[in-house]
């Protein structure tokens, strides 16, 4: 396997919280499983961060304190740098300077293009991890993995027109633990048992222990309570000692959260990664916005159904009292919410990054078709595709058709609401497209072809893998999807079948001399 040189600048502190360094570090150690070399490069980042890197054979750089020499810029969140990006790239790259690198990763909300043109030098190709979208970015891949109502157009000029965009759950950074604990559990039915809280490594408001005295006045009999907090948690002895007062159970910076989330039926936290942790395991969650970057994150995932947000009535303790004996009481809304939350995200997100990371060499992680909308420049792609004698000898007319014709179709069905197009593509290179027609509000007609040099590699089962949760996730009232196939077409009844699809009926013919 090659081996990658990857560097990861990103930061963590009271004020930044855990959040970004937590899913860098989960991305690290996927990617040194698959044999690249990591570097991490902060300026400010706890001691017990620092030692965890150390434990896990991390390289690790940390930058001057500078704030007392330059100015700060002009970002919202410019204030987290602690120095003007100027500065921290002049740092940067001489903590870069002993070696070529093949990537250099950038998950910080006060670096923008300025910061990552300066460093292109430096490395091979970037690497951004985003959530907010509120600057310019010169980068080679995109990565927002949260759910927004808006995510395929948040990032319209703001990035290079060559870089790829990962976009929504589906990318999500989880450790392997979360995904391997999804094949074993089912969506939450039945009573509340067991209540996981949890806002954050540092939580700074301390909303941590503003629901541990919630849940103590609602009294809850027989339900156990895990409270999870980070080791810096600036209120860490106070909430210790609540949770002894009401026999909840304190773990601190514990390695099993995902056994923790996987074991309660019911969630109480703030927005950010552990959003796709909860919904990965389907645990439905009284989700609170801890911060102002939360706020588009938490309200869109409401309104799609993968979590429960309540607008706040009075103050939070009662906020949280009232709407937990809702929850606790309504076990077909935590069954809607749990059901929901797992067909957004499957928990492989952090293999489909790694195969954009790895692009030069997917063999050694496995193929894996990603999907987009088809767009109007397709149509040149497409034609020779659908007109390869390989691809059409399997259409029910393969009679050729012109460019013209192809055109006008390919016009008339990208903006035809019945009907969507997709373009299915690994490493770059477009592989395929799939159609889906939709035959009412629930049922959708599916048909697919691939580009006929990429035939015989095990690519379509893939693109109809992924196009299908790609329809599901954007039109989640779907529950049956057919297709058609000539009973010749050998390869494409193998597609349907392994996928899950089931022969339903024959279609016989007879056409006259």
């Amino acid at each position: 396997m090659v081996v990658k040189h990857i560097a990861i600048r990103t930061d963590a502190s009271s004020q930044i919280g855990t959040g970004h360094f937590m899913r860098c570090l989960t991305l690290a150690e996927a990617l040194k499983q698959h044999g690249a070399q990591i570097r991490f490069i902060s300026r400010e980042l706890p001691v017990y961060l620092r030692d965890m890197l150390a434990e896990k054979g991390m390289d690790f750089t940390l930058l001057a304190d500078n704030a007392q020499t330059s100015p700060i810029d002009d970002l919202a969140h410019s204030a987290w740098l602690g120095t003007s990006q100027a500065q921290d790239a002049q740092d940067s790259i001489q903590a870069l300077a002993d070696k070529a690198w093949d990537w250099l990763i950038v998950d910080h909300y006060a670096l923008d293009i300025r910061w990552e043109s300066a460093l292109r030098k430096m490395a091979k190709q970037i690497m951004v991890i985003d959530d907010i979208a509120d600057r310019q970015h010169d980068c080679d891949i995109l990565l927002d993995q949260n759910f927004y109502a808006d995510m395929q157009t948040r990032y319209s000029g703001k990035v290079p027109a060559h870089c790829q965009l990962l976009l929504g759950p589906r990318y999500a950074l989880l450790r392997e633990k979360f995904r391997q604990l999804r094949e074993q559990i089912k969506p939450r039915t039945g009573a509340v048992k067991r209540i996981f809280v949890f806002f954050g490594g540092m939580d700074a408001d301390n909303y941590t222990n503003l629901a541990i005295k919630a849940l103590a006045e609602i009294q809850l009999e027989e339900i156990q309570v895990d409270v999870v907090i980070g080791a810096q948690h600036p209120y860490r002895a106070e909430i210790e000692t609540s949770c002894i007062a009401h026999r909840f159970i304190c773990h601190v910076q514990t390695d099993k959260m995902a056994e923790l989330m996987a074991a309660a039926d019911l969630a109480i936290g703030a927005g950010g990664t552990a959003t796709w942790e909860r919904c990965c395991l389907g645990l439905p969650t009284l989700t609170f916005c801890t911060a102002d970057n939360q706020q588009r994150q938490v309200a869109d995932a409401a309104l799609e159904g993968v979590l429960y947000s309540p607008e706040k009535s009075g103050d939070l303790n009662s906020t949280i009292q009232k709407h937990t004996r809702s929850l606790i009481e309504n076990s077909y809304l935590r069954q809607f919410i749990s059901n929901k939350s797992m067909q957004v995200i499957d928990g492989d997100g952090i293999l489909r990054d790694i195969r954009k990371l790895y692009s030069t060499n997917v063999e050694a992680i496995g193929a894996a078709v990603d999907v987009r909308l088809a767009v109007t420049d397709d149509v040149l792609i497409v034609w020779p595709w659908r007109n390869h004698e390989t691809t059409r000898r399997f259409f029910f007319d393969p009679t050729p058709v012109s460019l013209d014709m192809h055109i006008t179709w390919w016009n008339r069905s990208l903006f035809d609401l019945q009907r969507v197009l997709l373009i299915g593509s690994l490493s770059g290179k477009e592989v395929g497209v799939i159609r889906y027609d939709f035959m009412g509000t629930q049922q959708a007609k599916v048909s697919i072809y691939l580009n006929p040099e990429m035939t015989g590699r095990g690519l379509g089962k893939s693109l109809l893998r992924t196009s299908k949760e790609w329809l599901l996730q954007n039109y989640p009232k779907i529950n049956t999807i057919v297709a058609e196939v000539m009973p010749k077409n050998i390869a494409s009844l193998h597609v349907f079948l392994a996928a899950g699809f089931e022969e339903q009926h024959r279609v016989l013919s007879w056409k006259g001399n």
